[in-house]
């Protein structure tokens, strides 16, 4: 099968590795969508996942094989790569180890992954996608799930006004999951015009260019000088945390949900004395996928915004992709089909 395998430094290339064969209790998916997760990108920005690693971990497929002993799948049932309950006894190491660390555990616990052609799983890690769900909806499941684990995990209450900081594909879900949840007012903070635009398309009452306004002012001023009851750190840029904090109003709360990799500077006596708490919201339970499969049948949650032609890449097109990312950027998602043709060699190439 072909697979965007990393190399280390910064650098994917594409290889031909044997297709795997599933064992007991596993089965094997033929990947149709494999988006791009942030979490893949600074991982690659940090040059974390060991050499010989094959990422993506937000997929959906179809059943090619299954291994002895498995039941409750057959060929061709399309499946997601995640939201099975864990049999009792079983958890993963993001769960019950008890000093688990993402920077160094998270990143290699699986070796290959779905910028691949298939990928294995066990049996019960996968859930079906119901008919009225897209194979491109689903491969969204993973990301929409962690946003609405953050939202149900925060201190936000029907009619609450939030922000959220950074307009990515996690900052769209949680504006989303945020309506959903019964927020009055949803405000947002985003330096990309494509991306301020797609937070106004999914439900955000308004956006800030905080390359052009302050966005803590300019918060606190749309929330009556008061600040929001919460607010949703999905950038980890150099100066969204602090941001948070000095934007949320007394007694108010930040919910930290995208992965800052570096030293992050907070100034505490700036926002300590109006008593802000600090949560954190980390992957996704089965629950939150139920709940994501839930509100998209239900058209509270739409990932048309983000699922266009132009954001779909073949695997040839990964480490432009990953390099691009790890910039500023205009794209909103990327979605890798693995079965996509690769392109043409030049002439001078032949």
């Amino acid at each position: 099968m072909r697979a965007a395998v990393y190399k280390g430094k910064q650098s994917f290339a594409v290889e031909d590795l044997p297709r795997p064969v599933p064992g007991p209790g596993e089965v094997l998916i033929r990947v149709k969508y494999s988006a791009v997760c942030g979490t893949d990108v600074h991982a690659f920005l940090y040059d974390a996942p060991p050499p010989g690693a094959v990422l993506g971990h937000e997929y959906s497929g179809r059943i090619a094989e299954t291994g002895p002993g498995v039941t409750r799948w057959k060929k061709d049932d399309r499946v997601m790569g995640g939201g099975g309950e864990p049999p009792p006894g079983t958890q993963v190491p993001l769960r019950d180890h008890p000093r688990f660390d993402y920077r160094s555990m998270g990143p290699s616990i699986n070796s290959v992954r779905s910028y691949a052609e298939y990928v294995i799983n066990k049996d019960w890690e996968v859930i079906a996608i119901p008919e009225e769900v897209s194979d491109m909806e689903a491969a969204l499941c993973e990301p929409a799930a962690v946003a609405v684990r953050a939202v149900r995990k925060s201190a936000a209450r029907i009619g609450d006004s939030v922000a959220v900081l950074g307009a990515g594909p996690i900052g769209l879900f949680v504006i989303q999951a945020a309506r959903a949840a019964g927020a009055a007012g949803v405000y947002v903070s985003e330096p990309s015009a494509a991306r301020r635009r797609a937070a106004l398309e999914v439900g955000a009452d308004a956006v800030i260019d905080p390359t052009a306004n302050d966005p803590v002012e300019s918060v606190v001023e749309l929330t009556g000088g008061l600040g929001p009851e919460v607010v949703y750190e999905c950038a980890s840029a150099r100066p969204t945390l602090s941001q948070a904090f000095n934007m949320a109003r007394r007694g108010g709360q930040v919910m930290l949900v995208a992965i800052a990799w570096e030293p992050t500077a907070v100034v505490p006596v700036e926002w300590m004395a109006r008593e802000i708490s600090l949560a954190a919201s980390f992957g996704t339970d089965p629950r939150d996928w139920a709940t994501v499969l839930s509100l998209i049948r239900d058209r509270k949650i739409d990932v048309s915004v983000m699922a266009t032609d132009a954001g779909t890449i073949g695997l040839e097109g990964i480490q432009e992709t990953f390099e691009a990312l790890i910039k500023p950027t205009t794209q909103i998602q990327m979605v890798v089909d693995p079965w996509a043709p690769p392109p043409e060699r030049s002439a001078s190439n032949t």
